[in-house]
């Protein structure tokens, strides 16, 4: 059955990568991840926002992408470094923070694709994400801290747990089985998974194939692929049949998915 993450939204589905900037945003300061780079996806249309988990020294999960705070805000600490207070000041004036039950609450009607990015975090993005488990899928480039995350999610009772994408092992698998051309073994490494969240390559390796979303689909499983923000581009997977587009450029790829 297909997870309420899904539902009532037309394929391909466009999953706003950190957020959206605009010209206007970037040249104020606004970064990714920002409570304004959020707003801005919703207000485009985006149904869907992609975003990431960091924990903060004192416990709370906070929308960040990078281990450290150098790239984004010139401060060379960690995030798990750092209290949300401070990370609140140093964010203040590059479009403001926004904690994962900041984004959960002021933004109802948005479905959140969750990136765990720290081990620490996984439990309480769990916790955090359960009351809001239909409209959140959960993912990591790490399967067991996935796994952690949605086991910490089906803790509380609820009687649905996230939608979930799988992590680099289990793409891993799946690729070997379709080299080997094995539907058995394709099927047993999608168990368990909603969706398949890729790259078009991956160095030299052409991941994204029409084989790939032929045998996704075959077992209820979409193919969403990043970051994707080149109109032609976007045109290309539309074609090819993919069933979202992670990208920068949420407003560019929501007038291009509805001509």
């Amino acid at each position: 059955m297909t997870h309420r993450w899904f539902d009532g939204t037309p394929r391909p589905r466009v999953l706003a990568h950190r957020g959206l900037l605009t010209a206007a945003d970037i040249a104020h300061g606004v970064v990714e991840n920002s409570f304004t780079a959020v707003s801005a996806a919703h207000a485009a249309g985006a149904q869907y926002v992609e975003s990431d988990c960091h924990l903060t020294a004192d416990g709370t999960v906070v929308l960040f992408h990078d281990d450290d705070l150098t790239r984004v805000t010139g401060d060379p600490r960690r995030v798990a470094e750092v209290t949300v207070r401070e990370l609140d000041a140093l964010m203040s004036s590059r479009g403001g923070l926004i904690t994962l039950e900041q984004a959960l609450e002021a933004f109802p009607t948005v479905r959140f694709n969750l990136d765990v990015k720290a081990k620490d975090a996984a439990a309480e993005v769990g916790r955090l994400v359960a009351p809001h488990a239909h409209r959140v899928l959960l993912t990591s480039f790490s399967d067991r801290r996935r796994r952690d995350a949605l086991a910490a999610a089906e803790q509380t009772g609820r009687d649905i747990r996230p939608a979930t994408s799988a992590g680099s092992a289990t793409i891993a698998r799946v690729l070997a089985a379709l080299s080997v051309r094995s539907s058995a073994l394709v099927r047993s490494a999608l168990a368990g998974v909603d969706a398949l969240q890729v790259p078009e390559r991956q160095d030299r390796l052409r991941i994204v194939t029409p084989r790939l979303i032929a045998a996704a689909h075959r077992h209820g499983v979409e193919v969403h692929v990043w970051t994707v923000n080149d109109p032609a581009d976007m045109r290309r997977f539309v074609a090819m049949g993919v069933d979202g587009l992670v990208t920068d450029r949420a407003d560019l790829a929501l007038s291009i998915v509805c001509e």
